[in-house]
């Protein structure tokens, strides 16, 4: 889960990547195929570990058929 920290307030932010995948029957190497990146980044992002470029973030999503809003979940800790 990778934090954010706006004005003293910290957000953990998920990602509902890896359901979305399971829901068009993608692999993370078909998804990273379809927005030109490497698995392992794919990964990365799903564990957290990586916070997308707003591009990337919006291509994952169009990939997907959703939004980025819908994709990528902020919640107060």
């Amino acid at each position: 889960m990778a934090f954010w920290q706006k004005r003293g307030i910290v957000k953990a932010m998920r990602t509902r990547i890896k359901e979305l995948r399971a829901r068009y029957n993608l692999t993370q190497d078909d998804l990273a195929k379809k927005v030109n990146v490497r698995r392992e980044t794919i990964l990365f992002i799903e564990k957290g570990n990586y916070n997308p470029s707003l591009k990337l973030a919006h291509e994952i999503a169009k990939a997907l058929q959703t939004t980025i809003d819908e994709l990528f979940i902020f919640e107060d800790t």
